[in-house]
Protein backbone atom coordinates (compact mmCIF):
# COMPACT_ATOMS: atom_id res chain seq x y z
CA UNK A 1 0.00 0.00 0.00
CA UNK A 2 0.64 3.27 -0.85
CA UNK A 3 0.01 7.26 0.72
CA UNK A 4 -0.91 7.74 -3.25
CA UNK A 5 -3.39 5.81 -2.33
CA UNK A 6 -5.06 8.23 0.19
CA UNK A 7 -8.28 10.01 -0.71
CA UNK A 8 -11.59 11.22 0.48
CA UNK A 9 -14.46 8.13 0.18
CA UNK A 10 -16.14 8.30 -2.64
CA UNK A 11 -19.77 8.04 -3.31
CA UNK A 12 -20.57 4.40 -3.17
CA UNK A 13 -18.52 4.12 0.26
CA UNK A 14 -20.54 6.88 1.40
CA UNK A 15 -23.20 5.83 4.09
CA UNK A 16 -26.71 7.47 3.32
CA UNK A 17 -28.16 7.50 6.71
CA UNK A 18 -25.36 9.00 8.31
CA UNK A 19 -25.41 11.58 5.60
CA UNK A 20 -29.42 12.11 6.41
CA UNK A 21 -28.43 12.45 10.21
CA UNK A 22 -26.06 14.77 10.10
CA UNK A 23 -28.50 17.20 7.52
CA UNK A 24 -30.98 16.95 10.76
CA UNK A 25 -28.66 17.54 13.44
CA UNK A 26 -26.72 20.69 11.94
CA UNK A 27 -30.81 21.99 11.01
CA UNK A 28 -31.42 21.42 14.70
CA UNK A 29 -28.50 22.80 15.82
CA UNK A 30 -29.37 26.10 14.62
CA UNK A 31 -33.01 26.04 16.45
CA UNK A 32 -30.81 25.54 19.48
CA UNK A 33 -28.64 28.62 18.57
CA UNK A 34 -30.97 31.28 17.45
CA UNK A 35 -31.72 32.67 20.81
CA UNK A 36 -27.65 33.27 21.41
CA UNK A 37 -27.89 35.12 17.75
CA UNK A 38 -30.67 37.17 17.88
CA UNK A 39 -31.28 37.93 22.29
CA UNK A 40 -29.48 40.01 24.49
CA UNK A 41 -27.33 38.36 26.88
CA UNK A 42 -29.41 37.37 29.99
CA UNK A 43 -32.27 37.41 27.88
CA UNK A 44 -31.49 33.96 25.78
CA UNK A 45 -31.96 31.58 28.82
CA UNK A 46 -34.36 33.64 31.06
CA UNK A 47 -38.06 34.78 30.08
CA UNK A 48 -38.38 36.60 33.37
CA UNK A 49 -35.93 39.48 32.06
CA UNK A 50 -38.75 40.83 29.58
CA UNK A 51 -41.74 39.69 31.82
CA UNK A 52 -42.69 36.72 29.38
CA UNK A 53 -44.58 34.68 31.38
CA UNK A 54 -47.67 33.50 30.28
CA UNK A 55 -47.36 34.54 26.97
CA UNK A 56 -46.91 32.52 23.71
CA UNK A 57 -42.41 33.65 24.23
CA UNK A 58 -42.89 31.97 27.29
CA UNK A 59 -44.42 28.68 26.32
CA UNK A 60 -41.67 28.43 23.41
CA UNK A 61 -38.89 28.84 25.57
CA UNK A 62 -40.26 25.92 27.97
CA UNK A 63 -40.83 23.86 24.83
CA UNK A 64 -37.50 24.37 23.61
CA UNK A 65 -35.78 23.75 26.57
CA UNK A 66 -37.59 21.10 27.97
CA UNK A 67 -37.92 18.78 24.83
CA UNK A 68 -35.27 19.44 22.47
CA UNK A 69 -32.51 21.75 24.35
CA UNK A 70 -29.04 20.11 23.72
CA UNK A 71 -30.13 17.21 21.98
CA UNK A 72 -28.93 18.22 18.26
CA UNK A 73 -25.99 19.48 19.47
CA UNK A 74 -25.36 15.71 20.70
CA UNK A 75 -26.68 13.98 17.95
CA UNK A 76 -23.92 16.18 15.97
CA UNK A 77 -21.16 14.67 18.51
CA UNK A 78 -22.27 11.14 17.67
CA UNK A 79 -22.07 11.38 13.89
CA UNK A 80 -18.38 13.21 14.86
CA UNK A 81 -17.56 10.12 17.05
CA UNK A 82 -18.70 7.68 14.01
CA UNK A 83 -16.51 9.59 11.47
CA UNK A 84 -13.77 9.63 13.41
CA UNK A 85 -13.72 5.64 12.82
CA UNK A 86 -15.36 6.04 9.65
CA UNK A 87 -12.11 8.28 8.57
CA UNK A 88 -9.49 6.23 10.48
CA UNK A 89 -10.59 2.93 8.91
CA UNK A 90 -10.99 4.18 5.55
CA UNK A 91 -7.24 5.52 5.36
CA UNK A 92 -6.15 1.78 7.15
CA UNK A 93 -7.55 0.16 4.02
CA UNK A 94 -5.28 2.36 1.73
CA UNK A 95 -2.23 3.68 3.58
CA UNK A 96 0.49 2.07 5.78
CA UNK A 97 2.31 3.14 8.92
CA UNK A 98 1.49 6.23 10.26
CA UNK A 99 -0.49 7.86 7.83
CA UNK A 100 -3.67 7.39 8.50
CA UNK A 101 -3.02 9.06 11.95
CA UNK A 102 -1.02 11.86 9.95
CA UNK A 103 -4.06 12.73 7.98
CA UNK A 104 -6.30 12.54 10.84
CA UNK A 105 -4.82 14.81 13.27
CA UNK A 106 -4.33 17.49 10.11
CA UNK A 107 -7.50 16.77 9.54
CA UNK A 108 -8.57 18.15 12.81
CA UNK A 109 -6.12 20.58 13.63
CA UNK A 110 -7.27 22.18 10.50
CA UNK A 111 -10.60 22.06 11.64
CA UNK A 112 -9.12 23.65 15.02
CA UNK A 113 -8.70 26.92 13.00
CA UNK A 114 -12.01 26.98 11.16
CA UNK A 115 -13.50 27.12 14.52
CA UNK A 116 -11.55 29.87 15.65
CA UNK A 117 -12.34 31.47 12.58
CA UNK A 118 -16.05 30.71 13.10
CA UNK A 119 -15.46 32.15 17.11
CA UNK A 120 -13.01 35.48 16.09
CA UNK A 121 -13.99 36.27 12.71
CA UNK A 122 -17.34 35.16 12.25
CA UNK A 123 -17.71 36.12 15.73
CA UNK A 124 -20.16 33.65 16.92
CA UNK A 125 -19.30 32.37 20.18
CA UNK A 126 -20.94 29.34 20.72
CA UNK A 127 -18.41 27.48 18.03
CA UNK A 128 -18.68 23.79 18.56
CA UNK A 129 -15.79 23.17 15.98
CA UNK A 130 -12.54 24.26 18.36
CA UNK A 131 -13.88 21.83 20.89
CA UNK A 132 -14.89 18.98 18.74
CA UNK A 133 -10.99 19.45 16.81
CA UNK A 134 -9.41 19.23 20.40
CA UNK A 135 -11.79 16.34 21.86
CA UNK A 136 -11.40 14.75 18.59
CA UNK A 137 -8.28 13.90 19.03
CA UNK A 138 -8.41 12.41 22.43
CA UNK A 139 -11.53 10.25 21.12
CA UNK A 140 -8.83 8.72 18.60
CA UNK A 141 -6.82 6.87 21.47
CA UNK A 142 -10.52 4.94 21.91
CA UNK A 143 -11.12 4.28 18.88
CA UNK A 144 -10.68 0.33 18.44
CA UNK A 145 -12.32 -0.26 21.97
CA UNK A 146 -15.89 -2.49 21.63
CA UNK A 147 -19.29 -0.88 21.88
CA UNK A 148 -19.48 -2.16 25.21
CA UNK A 149 -16.30 -0.87 26.21
CA UNK A 150 -17.59 2.62 24.61
CA UNK A 151 -20.18 2.30 26.45
CA UNK A 152 -19.19 1.84 29.64
CA UNK A 153 -16.57 4.97 28.97
CA UNK A 154 -19.89 7.35 28.06
CA UNK A 155 -21.24 6.11 31.25
CA UNK A 156 -18.27 7.57 33.15
CA UNK A 157 -18.24 10.26 31.29
CA UNK A 158 -21.41 10.95 32.56
CA UNK A 159 -20.74 10.42 35.98
CA UNK A 160 -17.67 12.99 35.29
CA UNK A 161 -19.87 15.75 33.85
CA UNK A 162 -22.30 15.40 36.28
CA UNK A 163 -20.03 15.27 38.96
CA UNK A 164 -18.49 18.64 37.53
CA UNK A 165 -22.06 20.19 37.61
CA UNK A 166 -22.27 19.98 40.73
CA UNK A 167 -18.80 20.54 42.13
CA UNK A 168 -19.80 23.68 40.54
CA UNK A 169 -22.85 24.37 42.43
CA UNK A 170 -21.39 23.11 46.16
CA UNK A 171 -18.75 26.36 45.61
CA UNK A 172 -21.74 28.10 44.35
CA UNK A 173 -23.81 27.50 47.60
CA UNK A 174 -21.03 27.09 49.86
CA UNK A 175 -20.27 30.82 48.55
CA UNK A 176 -23.41 32.15 49.48
CA UNK A 177 -23.85 29.81 52.70
CA UNK A 178 -20.21 32.09 53.81
CA UNK A 179 -21.03 35.46 52.65
CA UNK A 180 -24.89 35.54 54.39
CA UNK A 181 -23.40 34.17 57.88
CA UNK A 182 -20.83 37.14 57.25
CA UNK A 183 -23.52 39.29 56.46
CA UNK A 184 -24.95 38.48 59.65
CA UNK A 185 -22.27 39.42 61.79
CA UNK A 186 -21.81 42.66 63.58
CA UNK A 187 -19.39 44.90 62.38
CA UNK A 188 -19.21 47.12 65.09
CA UNK A 189 -18.18 44.43 67.25
CA UNK A 190 -15.99 42.11 65.49
CA UNK A 191 -13.94 43.67 62.41
CA UNK A 192 -13.73 41.61 59.18
CA UNK A 193 -11.10 40.33 58.05
CA UNK A 194 -9.86 40.54 53.91
CA UNK A 195 -10.97 36.56 53.41
CA UNK A 196 -14.25 37.43 54.97
CA UNK A 197 -14.60 40.67 53.20
CA UNK A 198 -13.62 39.00 49.82
CA UNK A 199 -16.52 36.42 50.75
CA UNK A 200 -18.82 38.69 51.58
CA UNK A 201 -18.55 40.54 48.41
CA UNK A 202 -18.54 37.16 46.24
CA UNK A 203 -22.09 36.64 47.84
CA UNK A 204 -23.05 40.48 47.22
CA UNK A 205 -22.05 40.36 43.40
CA UNK A 206 -23.48 36.75 43.01
CA UNK A 207 -27.07 38.32 44.12
CA UNK A 208 -26.62 41.68 42.56
CA UNK A 209 -26.49 40.05 38.90
CA UNK A 210 -29.12 37.59 39.99
CA UNK A 211 -31.50 40.16 40.39
CA UNK A 212 -33.74 41.93 38.06
CA UNK A 213 -31.64 45.22 38.13
CA UNK A 214 -28.41 42.92 37.29
CA UNK A 215 -29.81 41.33 35.15
CA UNK A 216 -31.45 44.38 33.20
CA UNK A 217 -27.87 46.46 33.36
CA UNK A 218 -26.56 42.93 31.59
CA UNK A 219 -29.03 42.75 28.99
CA UNK A 220 -28.09 46.32 28.10
CA UNK A 221 -24.74 46.03 27.98
CA UNK A 222 -25.73 43.04 25.58
CA UNK A 223 -28.03 45.54 23.36
CA UNK A 224 -25.38 48.07 22.72
CA UNK A 225 -22.63 46.21 22.38
CA UNK A 226 -24.15 44.19 19.86
CA UNK A 227 -25.98 46.56 18.14
CA UNK A 228 -22.73 49.07 18.02
CA UNK A 229 -19.94 49.72 16.27
CA UNK A 230 -17.32 47.23 14.81
CA UNK A 231 -15.06 48.31 17.33
CA UNK A 232 -17.47 47.84 20.36
CA UNK A 233 -18.68 44.41 19.01
CA UNK A 234 -15.65 43.00 18.41
CA UNK A 235 -14.26 43.78 21.61
CA UNK A 236 -17.30 42.30 23.39
CA UNK A 237 -18.49 38.74 20.85
CA UNK A 238 -14.88 38.17 20.79
CA UNK A 239 -14.22 37.98 24.73
CA UNK A 240 -17.16 35.90 24.79
CA UNK A 241 -15.93 33.67 22.18
CA UNK A 242 -12.27 33.29 24.04
CA UNK A 243 -14.14 32.36 27.11
CA UNK A 244 -16.71 29.79 25.32
CA UNK A 245 -13.74 28.27 23.10
CA UNK A 246 -11.79 27.41 26.11
CA UNK A 247 -13.91 27.54 29.42
CA UNK A 248 -16.20 24.85 27.24
CA UNK A 249 -12.91 22.76 26.14
CA UNK A 250 -11.99 22.39 29.75
CA UNK A 251 -15.39 22.28 31.26
CA UNK A 252 -17.68 20.51 28.78
CA UNK A 253 -14.63 17.68 27.54
CA UNK A 254 -16.79 14.80 29.56
CA UNK A 255 -20.30 16.02 28.01
CA UNK A 256 -18.56 15.88 24.19
CA UNK A 257 -16.82 12.82 24.66
CA UNK A 258 -19.81 11.22 26.22
CA UNK A 259 -21.65 11.61 22.88
CA UNK A 260 -18.75 10.38 20.49
CA UNK A 261 -18.23 7.29 22.57
CA UNK A 262 -21.90 6.80 22.53
CA UNK A 263 -21.29 7.40 18.50
CA UNK A 264 -18.96 5.47 18.16
CA UNK A 265 -20.39 2.44 19.86
CA UNK A 266 -23.94 2.89 18.15
CA UNK A 267 -21.82 2.83 14.70
CA UNK A 268 -19.54 -0.07 15.58
CA UNK A 269 -22.61 -2.12 16.88
CA UNK A 270 -25.21 -1.20 13.55
CA UNK A 271 -27.14 1.00 15.76
CA UNK A 272 -26.26 4.48 14.20
CA UNK A 273 -27.00 2.79 10.71
CA UNK A 274 -30.24 1.35 10.84
CA UNK A 275 -28.73 -2.53 10.91
CA UNK A 276 -30.86 -2.85 14.60
CA UNK A 277 -33.95 -4.28 15.05
CA UNK A 278 -37.19 -1.64 15.31
CA UNK A 279 -37.20 -3.28 19.20
CA UNK A 280 -34.45 -1.13 19.34
CA UNK A 281 -35.19 1.68 18.17
CA UNK A 282 -38.51 1.58 20.16
CA UNK A 283 -36.72 0.95 23.37
CA UNK A 284 -34.38 4.10 22.98
CA UNK A 285 -37.34 6.06 22.27
CA UNK A 286 -39.61 5.23 24.81
CA UNK A 287 -37.33 4.77 27.54
CA UNK A 288 -34.80 7.96 26.41
CA UNK A 289 -37.87 10.71 26.27
CA UNK A 290 -39.50 8.95 28.85
CA UNK A 291 -37.13 9.28 31.31
CA UNK A 292 -35.59 12.49 30.12
CA UNK A 293 -39.00 14.38 29.92
CA UNK A 294 -39.31 13.58 33.46
CA UNK A 295 -35.94 14.62 34.43
CA UNK A 296 -36.33 17.91 32.40
CA UNK A 297 -39.23 18.68 33.80
CA UNK A 298 -38.23 18.68 37.53
CA UNK A 299 -35.34 20.31 35.98
CA UNK A 300 -36.86 23.23 34.86
CA UNK A 301 -39.52 23.68 37.28
CA UNK A 302 -37.23 24.85 40.56
CA UNK A 303 -36.00 27.36 37.70
CA UNK A 304 -39.81 28.48 37.53
CA UNK A 305 -40.68 28.61 40.76
CA UNK A 306 -37.67 30.90 41.91
CA UNK A 307 -38.95 32.76 39.39
CA UNK A 308 -34.87 32.25 37.37
CA UNK A 309 -33.61 34.01 40.15
CA UNK A 310 -30.16 32.56 40.34
CA UNK A 311 -29.20 33.16 43.19
CA UNK A 312 -32.05 31.65 45.40
CA UNK A 313 -32.25 28.44 42.97
CA UNK A 314 -28.54 27.70 43.85
CA UNK A 315 -29.22 28.40 47.05
CA UNK A 316 -31.44 26.21 47.15
CA UNK A 317 -31.24 23.45 44.69
CA UNK A 318 -29.01 20.59 46.20
CA UNK A 319 -28.63 18.57 43.02
CA UNK A 320 -28.18 19.46 39.47
CA UNK A 321 -28.62 16.39 36.75
CA UNK A 322 -28.65 18.76 33.26
CA UNK A 323 -26.58 15.75 31.57
CA UNK A 324 -28.34 13.21 33.09
CA UNK A 325 -31.52 14.31 31.30
CA UNK A 326 -30.25 15.90 28.60
CA UNK A 327 -28.33 12.20 27.41
CA UNK A 328 -31.75 10.61 27.63
CA UNK A 329 -33.62 13.07 25.86
CA UNK A 330 -31.09 12.80 23.14
CA UNK A 331 -31.43 9.37 22.88
CA UNK A 332 -34.87 9.07 22.97
CA UNK A 333 -35.10 11.87 20.01
CA UNK A 334 -31.92 9.50 17.78
CA UNK A 335 -34.40 6.71 19.05
CA UNK A 336 -37.73 8.52 17.06
CA UNK A 337 -35.21 9.44 14.17
CA UNK A 338 -34.35 5.89 13.45
CA UNK A 339 -38.34 4.93 13.99
CA UNK A 340 -39.23 7.03 11.15
CA UNK A 341 -36.05 5.77 8.66
CA UNK A 342 -37.21 2.66 9.72
CA UNK A 343 -40.51 2.48 8.80
CA UNK A 344 -39.87 3.43 5.14
CA UNK A 345 -42.56 6.09 4.93
CA UNK A 346 -39.96 8.62 5.31
CA UNK A 347 -37.80 8.18 2.20
CA UNK A 348 -38.88 11.69 1.31
CA UNK A 349 -37.70 13.24 4.43
CA UNK A 350 -34.35 11.35 4.73
CA UNK A 351 -33.45 11.94 1.09
CA UNK A 352 -34.38 16.28 1.86
CA UNK A 353 -31.41 15.70 4.46
CA UNK A 354 -28.93 13.92 2.95
CA UNK A 355 -27.23 16.61 0.94
CA UNK A 356 -28.01 18.74 3.76
CA UNK A 357 -25.65 16.88 5.81
CA UNK A 358 -23.41 15.94 2.74
CA UNK A 359 -22.36 19.94 3.27
CA UNK A 360 -22.99 20.10 7.21
CA UNK A 361 -19.39 21.67 7.70
CA UNK A 362 -20.24 24.48 4.76
CA UNK A 363 -24.16 25.00 6.27
CA UNK A 364 -22.84 24.98 9.91
CA UNK A 365 -20.33 28.03 8.98
CA UNK A 366 -22.93 29.86 6.53
CA UNK A 367 -25.13 29.52 9.31
CA UNK A 368 -23.02 31.55 11.92
CA UNK A 369 -22.35 33.95 8.69
CA UNK A 370 -25.89 34.12 7.39
CA UNK A 371 -27.91 34.87 10.78
CA UNK A 372 -25.20 36.94 12.16
CA UNK A 373 -25.39 38.73 9.40
CA UNK A 374 -29.29 39.31 9.96
CA UNK A 375 -29.19 40.08 13.29
CA UNK A 376 -25.97 41.55 14.32
CA UNK A 377 -25.60 45.96 14.17
CA UNK A 378 -23.07 45.45 11.48
CA UNK A 379 -25.42 43.83 9.49
CA UNK A 380 -29.27 44.07 9.47
CA UNK A 381 -29.36 44.90 12.85
CA UNK A 382 -32.56 42.67 13.99
CA UNK A 383 -31.03 41.90 17.30
CA UNK A 384 -33.23 42.18 20.18
CA UNK A 385 -35.94 43.41 18.16
CA UNK A 386 -38.14 40.70 17.32
CA UNK A 387 -39.91 38.59 20.11
CA UNK A 388 -38.66 35.03 20.96
CA UNK A 389 -41.11 32.97 19.15
CA UNK A 390 -40.59 35.23 16.67
CA UNK A 391 -37.04 34.58 15.68
CA UNK A 392 -37.90 30.84 15.30
CA UNK A 393 -39.22 32.12 12.20
CA UNK A 394 -35.45 33.05 10.83
CA UNK A 395 -34.25 29.21 11.71
CA UNK A 396 -37.45 28.61 9.32
CA UNK A 397 -36.08 31.05 6.54
CA UNK A 398 -32.80 29.30 7.27
CA UNK A 399 -33.61 26.21 6.63
CA UNK A 400 -35.04 26.52 3.67
CA UNK A 401 -32.75 28.37 1.88
CA UNK A 402 -29.75 25.79 3.33
CA UNK A 403 -32.41 22.70 1.69
CA UNK A 404 -32.84 24.43 -1.32
CA UNK A 405 -29.22 25.41 -1.74
CA UNK A 406 -27.47 22.32 -0.38
CA UNK A 407 -29.51 20.15 -3.40
CA UNK A 408 -28.76 22.55 -5.92
CA UNK A 409 -25.10 22.54 -5.01
CA UNK A 410 -24.26 19.24 -5.06
CA UNK A 411 -26.10 18.51 -8.69
CA UNK A 412 -22.70 20.43 -10.05
CA UNK A 413 -19.92 20.23 -7.36
CA UNK A 414 -18.12 17.08 -5.86
CA UNK A 415 -18.36 19.18 -2.24
CA UNK A 416 -19.76 21.66 -0.56
CA UNK A 417 -16.71 25.09 -0.93
CA UNK A 418 -15.43 24.49 2.68
CA UNK A 419 -15.78 20.59 2.55
CA UNK A 420 -13.66 20.96 -0.42
CA UNK A 421 -11.27 23.37 1.00
CA UNK A 422 -10.92 21.08 4.66
CA UNK A 423 -10.32 17.76 2.53
CA UNK A 424 -7.86 19.56 0.24
CA UNK A 425 -5.89 21.28 3.04
CA UNK A 426 -5.96 17.87 4.80
CA UNK A 427 -4.51 15.78 2.07
CA UNK A 428 -2.72 18.91 0.99
CA UNK A 429 -3.90 18.15 -2.68
CA UNK A 430 -6.09 20.35 -4.34
CA UNK A 431 -8.99 17.66 -4.77
CA UNK A 432 -11.68 17.39 -7.66
CA UNK A 433 -14.39 19.76 -7.08
CA UNK A 434 -16.92 20.03 -10.14
CA UNK A 435 -18.31 17.12 -11.56
CA UNK A 436 -18.17 15.04 -14.44
CA UNK A 437 -20.96 14.95 -16.68
CA UNK A 438 -19.78 12.05 -18.66
CA UNK A 439 -19.17 9.77 -15.00
CA UNK A 440 -21.82 11.55 -12.11
CA UNK A 441 -21.95 8.16 -10.58
CA UNK A 442 -18.59 7.73 -9.23
CA UNK A 443 -17.37 11.26 -8.20
CA UNK A 444 -15.33 11.86 -4.74
CA UNK A 445 -17.54 13.92 -2.94
CA UNK A 446 -16.91 12.41 0.74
Amino acid sequence: MTTTLAAPVTQSERIVILDSLRGIAILGILLMNIPGFALPEAVYNDPSVLNEWGTINFKTWYFIDWFMEGSQRALFSMLFGAGIILFISGKEKKTDGLWPADYFFRRQLWLLVFGLFNAFILLWFWDILFHYACIGMIAFAFRRLSPKALIIGAVICLLLQTARENVDAYRDRKMIYKGEMIAKMDTTVTKLTDDQKADLGSMMEFKEKASQEGKLKKMNKSLKSVQGNYGGFYEYQSERSLRGEFYYTYFGIWDILLFMFLGMAFFKSGILIGQASSKVYWGLFIAGLGLGLVLSYFRLQPLIDYKFNFYEYTKNVSFEFYEISRTFRAVGIFGLIMLLYKSGWFKWFFALMRPVGQMAFTNYLMQSFLVGLFFYGIGFGYFGKLQRHEIYYVVAATWTLQIIWSHIWLRYFRFGPLEWAWRSLTYWKKQPFRKEKQNLNTETIG
